[in-house]
């Protein structure tokens, strides 16, 4: 009788996807599109709450402070928590999170009930700038991000585009609770499959040697860029500072059109709520494709200019916060709603292109391990600043009938960017302080 060898188990093909990375960006990007669709939610929704619950545009101003406020007091934590946690814990966590806190909007009758509820999507929906912006430094080299931050950024205008035609159908057929459960279930559904798929490179089973190797190439070149500072001594750092004053100019103009943008055309210009379900997101559209086509120009810049990538970065985001403050002050005084909107496509185009940068910025100051936190404080700035924006907008058109002067400020106020860039943000931090 003859032994027979053990039967050896087969060694499992290793199915990879080629370029992997770009892939994993389609996840952070799905998930700033639904982020935007469930803040800009309240804005296709005002018609009705204010026929229905006796809410005045002031009060749609303050939901919209009160997202802001929460929202960038919970920075703070979150990108402290991300750079702990990692981007797949803490996405998982803020994306079901901030569907759950959409949903129970459909049960608000009250104002103190959407001041509440938005309070907590503010807080929830805090991790997921600074969770794309670690994804994006995880995933790619230094050379790349730029252009990766430009697309999975692109969702914050993605989102506000897709949400006026799509949540409008769902106000006018079903009523604009109908609104607020659509967006918490898929949410939900997003949360656990980005759980379930996302790993970092070097745990992913579908990720090539190939690529892992172009993902890793210029880890040594960042090493050596900077040296970590402790979390507290970040805001002793003038260039954060310049980035939370930057980032403050861009958000003030932002708010008001995500908070007031549908009501802007209703008021100013007549349009019907139907209509303003695709005129609304002619604005946005524009600006993603002009946000990606700036992140493309700004990496294309760098490589051929010879500067340093931050250096790049702050030329650009210079440049376009003065021509975006001065079409922001021509919007109100433009004579017809398609040379309006024009302007304002092209305003919001270099907005775009400004956040993009800006949450490319944090690479180019800290190292790797401390990306999230430079992006949350920045974000931090941006919004507790911003967050003045839409409540002052709603009073001053409750006092005048008119949104001019709101533009015309934010016009100033963007501007403004330009001056920070230029004389707060110029070179990456250094210290040899441990890090806390």
């Amino acid at each position: 009788m003859t032994a027979t060898a053990p039967k050896v188990a087969p060694t499992p093909i290793r199915r990879t996807m080629k370029n992997l990375r770009w892939w994993i960006l389609g996840w952070a990007l799905f998930a700033g599109i639904l982020n935007y669709m469930d803040r800009s939610a309240i804005s296709i929704a005002a018609p009705e709450l204010i026929a229905d619950l006796g809410l005045t545009r002031t009060d749609i101003g303050l939901l919209g402070t009160v997202f802001s406020w929460t929202y960038a007091f919970s920075q703070l934590p979150a990108g402290f928590l991300v750079d702990k946690l990692g981007a797949r814990r803490m996405y998982f966590i803020a994306i079901a999170g901030w569907s759950i806190a959409t949903a129970i909007m459909a049960f608000g009758t009250k104002l103190w009930h959407f001041v509440t509820f938005r309070a907590l999507l503010g807080l929830m929906e805090a991790p997921n700038g600074p969770a794309s912006a670690k994804l994006t430094a995880d995933w790619f080299p230094r050379s790349e991000r730029g252009q990766a931050t430009a697309i999975w950024d692109s969702g914050s205008k993605w989102g506000p585009a897709v949400a006026p035609p799509v949540l409008t159908f769902f106000l006018i057929t079903f009523g604009w609770q109908s609104i607020f459960v659509f967006l918490g279930v898929i949410g939900v559904v997003l949360a656990v499959a980005f759980y379930m798929f996302y790993r970092m490179p070097e745990e992913h089973r579908r990720v090539s040697e190939e690529e892992l190797a172009h993902i890793k190439s210029e880890s040594d070149i960042e090493a050596n860029s900077n040296t970590k500072a402790s979390w507290i001594s970040l805001f002793k750092h003038r260039q954060v500072w310049g980035m939370m004053a930057g980032f403050f100019c861009v958000i003030w103009i932002w708010n008001i059109f995500i908070v007031f943008l549908p009501l802007y055309l209703q008021d100013a210009h007549g349009v019907t709520i139907a209509g303003t379900g695709i005129l609304a997101a002619i604005p946005y559209i524009g600006a993603a494709v002009l946000g990606i086509t700036g992140g493309w120009l700004m990496t294309r810049y760098t490589k051929r200019s010879g500067r340093d990538s931050l250096t790049a970065k702050r030329y650009f985001m210079s440049g376009a916060a003065i021509v975006a403050g001065i079409l922001v002050v021509l919007i109100p005084y433009l004579p017809t709603l398609p040379l309006a909107l024009g302007v304002m496509t092209l305003a919001l185009g270099f907005v775009a292109t400004m956040q993009a940068a800006a949450w490319a910025m944090p690479g180019d100051i800290v190292p790797r391990n401390q990306i999230a936190s430079v992006g949350a404080i920045q974000n931090f700035g941006g919004y507790f600043g911003g967050a003045f924006a839409p409540l002052l907008t709603g009073v001053l058109y409750d006092a005048t009938g008119s949104y001019t002067p709101s533009f015309v400020i934010g016009g100033i106020i963007a501007s403004l960017a330009a001056v920070a860039y230029t004389v707060l943000v110029r070179k990456p931090i250094t210290a040899t302080a441990p890090a806390k």
